[in-house]
């Protein structure tokens, strides 16, 4: 028993220590440990002890590449584990979390995305004499059931020929149709805010439609800001959470840019730029979460770009902040991808204790592979975490390693 008890004491002095404000102070690859010796811990000391026995059954993986990690207990509130919280590393799809609460917290969840038509001119015996104006807000859902309510609604004023010009007003954001950093060869969305089915083929989709209902078109094609004193025919709205619910389960780029850039037309600016998203980002940062935001760099909103920059830390301070402001999770918790069920972790760690458990969003890039998100651990308190792989050439050894850690901090007590 003394000897137990020695080796206890010698394992709580190697166990991570925290900072009395809260942020995690660096931990480093622990020292093997005679875990098979100790007598039985409760958890949480059973939790750490399992996570030094991962990692330590990991050391080939980690010994040629970088980890960040860090776990939050939000009930408590306090660190639980660490291990190089304050790296800066790529994101990979993590990013959207950054993207999506900074949304949430400055956009609100009742936010909705807008796609209107407008004409100028005049309507006389059916025939609609001058412009009709496409007005893209950067929605990346309208479809063509959204197509189809534009030619009712202008069949509804008695239109059945357009003499003029059909006209898309892209004057949302910026000409720049990729983000900074990404690669050319990726299968990169198209930025532009006036989209058909994600597609930038709006006016040519928009006449098929047009003339499919027996509309008859004398028209040109054109692309200008729309004029002041234009008629507003109808608007076809979005909202936040159809938005966010394709942009995390799926981890869909094209929504993630589009509420990147919802931020950025919030600065005022016509038109929106990148720019003014970062900007919106670093103020959230510096002002809400207790963090300088010149410590990371924020190329896109989406985690396609190799420039973005991030670290567990700030991760964990995001979904702290998203926990404690209902507002934010009430929305948020739904769009995160669900261990076992569905999204990008449908068919990871199933019939674990994990399952159904982990709420988390995935980031991959070649090289990349992160987790971060929400968990309830055995004893009931509530947690959240981020891991972040870098260097892991074999995605699946990187995914087994975060599996495997998400099935300790969901384990029986």
């Amino acid at each position: 028993m003394k000897k137990h008890i020695l080796l206890l004491l010698i394992w709580a002095l190697t166990l991570p220590v925290f900072a009395q404000n809260d942020d995690p102070v660096r931990v480093d690859f622990p020292d093997a440990q005679m875990t098979d010796s100790l007598p039985p811990v409760p958890w949480p000391q059973s939790m750490r002890l399992q996570l030094d026995t991962l990692l330590m059954n990991h050391r080939a993986m980690l010994s040629t590449s970088d980890l960040g990690l860090l776990v939050w207990d939000l009930t408590a509130d306090s660190a639980l584990y660490a291990m190089n919280p304050r790296h800066i590393l790529r994101p990979a799809s993590n990013m959207k979390l950054l993207t999506a609460i900074t949304a949430l917290d400055k956009l609100g969840g009742s936010y909705k995305y807008r796609t209107s038509l407008y004409y100028k001119g005049s309507i006389v015996d059916g025939t609609l004499t001058g412009d009709v104006y496409c007005v893209g807000g950067f929605d990346p859902r309208f479809n063509t059931d959204d197509l189809h309510a534009f030619v009712e609604k202008l069949q509804s004023l008695g239109v059945d020929t357009i003499c003029g010009r059909l006209v898309a007003d892209k004057s949302m954001k910026d000409i720049d149709t990729l983000g900074w950093g990404w690669c050319w060869d990726d299968e990169n969305p198209v930025l532009s805010p006036l989209l058909m089915a994600g597609k930038d083929n709006f006016l040519e989709r928009f006449s098929i439609s047009l003339r499919a209902a027996g509309m008859t078109l004398i028209t040109e094609q054109a692309e200008e800001k729309l004029p002041a004193g234009a008629t507003l025919v109808c608007s076809r709205f979005h909202t936040m959470d159809q938005i966010l619910g394709r942009m995390m389960k799926e981890s869909d780029n094209l929504y993630a840019e589009s509420m990147f850039y919802q931020l950025a037309a919030t600065q005022g600016a016509r038109p929106a730029t990148a720019k003014n998203a970062r900007t919106v980002i670093s103020k959230f940062i510096d002002n809400k979460l207790g963090l300088t935001s010149s410590d990371y760099i924020f190329a896109d909103g989406s985690g396609l770009s190799l420039y973005n920059y991030l670290s567990p830390e700030l991760e964990v301070r995001l979904l702290r902040y998203a926990w404690r402001n209902t507002n934010i999770i009430a929305h948020l918790m739904p769009s995160l991808p669900i261990a076992g069920h569905d999204g990008t972790l449908s068919k990871r760690m199933k019939g674990t204790a994990a399952d159904n458990n982990v709420k988390a969003k995935t980031g991959t890039v070649k090289g990349v592979i992160t987790l971060a998100g929400y968990c309830t651990a055995p004893n009931g308190h509530m947690l959240c975490f981020a891991i972040m792989n870098q260097g892991v050439l074999t995605a699946s050894r990187a995914r087994d390693f975060q599996d495997k850690l998400c099935v300790i901090l969901c384990g029986t007590e």
